[in-house]
């Protein structure tokens, strides 16, 4: 499938005062962790409807169908502006195989990561939604604003609450490539974004700026998800790279290959600037918010950063 032909379809700004939906795509939370989330978004100053599930089945924070619903009830909502997941683990994809794009109606903030990316990647391909790389209820606004392992406050209110462009977000990395280079930032979690592959909403990377992050992933295991990336052609017309930090990822055998290294070997015959341990995702640091779907310029250097070429969102 090709990037949507008409113009990104851009959520209204997310305001004080703006009611936020939780919902819960994947797997189950901690109720200690929900409520700090909750409390997070209160001193935001949105107004939110807290997620209402029957009860979690194995790893899955509900039935298939339930959670579905929960998506669909939020997202078709007149009075929801957004829609916060409560966490990822597993599951979100199993919301795809219900003819869902057919469901949707106006674009809402949808806000989240790890497991996320199905959802995001999809709503992308098949609608040609914005979406917001970025905490969730128990995985970022849980641990508060500019916290370790909490999120980084500026860049998410300028992501989902600013209209205009010309904006920026310093990265935090490491140039692994230097240059600049301006392209569509699309991407999300490594593993998700490799499991679209063969699905008809696997994802369109021509002429992108890729984000690619995760965690808890062997050096090999990167190289491998890196390789069928590649061999997918996914790589052909790239624009530029920013990577995360691959947390809990090191080799098992010392002195064997890092990520780190992995990525420099893969990716930099590419030519394109790249960042590698940017505080994205999967971050031991305060999370950025990325805004998928638009155009920006990577600059890939002492000071890497993104400059946001076009509004995430509308008035």
């Amino acid at each position: 499938m090709t990037l949507p032909q008409k113009a990104p379809r851009k959520p209204k700004a997310l305001r004080k005062g703006s009611k936020v939906a939780v919902f819960a795509p994947a797997s189950p939370a901690e109720q200690l962790d929900v409520t700090a989330g909750l409390a997070e978004i209160r001193r935001l100053g949105y107004e939110f409807t807290p997620v209402q599930l029957p009860g979690s089945e194995g790893y899955f924070a509900a039935s298939t169908a339930s959670r579905l619903e929960g998506f669909l009830k939020a997202a078709r909502h007149p009075e929801i502006a957004g829609l916060i997941a409560l966490r990822g683990g597993y599951g979100a994809n199993y919301l795809l195989d219900n003819n869902l794009s057919t469901q949707l109606q106006e674009p809402k903030c949808v806000i989240g990561f790890s497991d996320l990316t199905s959802l995001q990647t999809y709503l992308w391909q098949t609608c040609g939604w914005v979406t917001f790389h970025g905490p969730m209820v128990s995985a970022g606004l849980n641990r508060g604003a500019d916290d370790s392992h909490g999120y980084d406050e500026h860049s998410f209110l300028q992501a989902v609450g600013n209209p205009n462009s010309g904006w920026e977000i310093p990265l935090f990395g490491k140039s692994l490539v230097r240059g600049v280079s301006e392209g569509r930032l699309l991407g999300g979690c490594l593993t998700l974004l490799q499991t679209t592959l063969g699905t008809p909403w696997e994802i369109d990377t021509t002429g992108a700026i890729l984000v690619l992050e995760d965690r808890g992933m062997r050096p090999y295991q990167v190289d491998r998800a890196l390789m069928h990336l590649k061999q997918a052609g996914k790589f052909h017309s790239l624009q530029g790279i920013v990577l995360g930090e691959f947390p809990d990822s090191e080799p098992s055998v010392k002195g064997s290959p890092t990520v780190h290294d992995v990525c420099e070997r893969l990716l930099r015959p590419l030519g394109v600037p790249i960042v590698f341990g940017a505080a994205i995702g999967h971050t031991q640091r305060p999370m950025l918010t990325l805004p998928l779907g638009v155009q920006a310029r990577l600059i890939s250097s002492s000071d890497d950063r993104l400059e946001i070429l076009e509004p995430a969102v509308v008035q």
